[in-house]
């Protein structure tokens, strides 16, 4: 991965995050919201204070489908953060009635 500089919404959202702020970003797709989120976050992870053997950060998305394509942003940025491990958990939803 080859940044050199953020987008719009990156830009807006990271400080915000790094701040520890909760924050609410509606983008394109395409703008880099996943990366707006996930590199404050790993970055906070990686600059330790936290539990290592502790449930840190928990990342919840409406689908499958978005979660399978955070669980690969993240194993790009992970390369970057040697300290932080992952693991991703879905299930199909059971209909109710």
């Amino acid at each position: 991965m080859n940044f050199t500089e953020c987008t719009p919404i990156q830009e807006h959202a990271i400080p915000v995050i790094l701040e520890g702020r909760d924050m609410i970003g509606v983008a394109q797709t395409g703008t880099g919201k996943t990366a707006a989120f996930l590199l404050p976050i790993l970055s906070k992870l990686s600059d330790g204070g936290y539990p290592e053997k502790a449930i840190n950060c928990i990342i919840m998305s409406p689908t499958r489908e978005l979660a399978q394509q955070i669980d690969q942003a993240m194993g790009g940025f992970f390369l970057l953060h040697e300290r932080v491990e992952r693991s991703s958990i879905w299930r199909k939803r059971r209909d109710t009635l």
